[in-house]
């Protein structure tokens, strides 16, 4: 029981590991983004203020981030749990079965 118990605690800690991982990798990208695009501007206008090109690693970056963020925080993350705990279920009743 007490094995059991311990099992539970570990993987829970393993999640959250991972939670936290996920998060801290999902800022550490929007800092870099933050930090970065004002400084291709800055250079964009200093060597050519009339051919604006800053904008495409922004908006391709900017896409990057949306993406990062719809898995960090987004739709997939109730529908994975969901559909692997209907997953484990039928596993349970498929070997009780036999």
């Amino acid at each position: 029981m007490e094995n059991l118990s311990f099992n539970k605690e570990n993987l829970a800690y393993e999640k959250a590991a991972k939670r936290v991982k996920d998060l801290k990798g999902f800022y550490g990208n929007l800092t870099s983004y933050c930090l970065v695009i004002p400084f291709l501007l800055v250079i964009n206008l200093l060597t050519s203020p009339r051919e604006l090109w800053f904008y495409w690693p922004m908006l391709g970056w900017g896409i990057g981030i949306a993406a990062h963020a719809v898995n960090v925080f987004g739709i997939g993350k109730d529908w994975e749990e969901k559909k692997i705990q209907q997953l484990m279920d039928q596993e349970r009743k498929n070997t009780k079965t036999l």
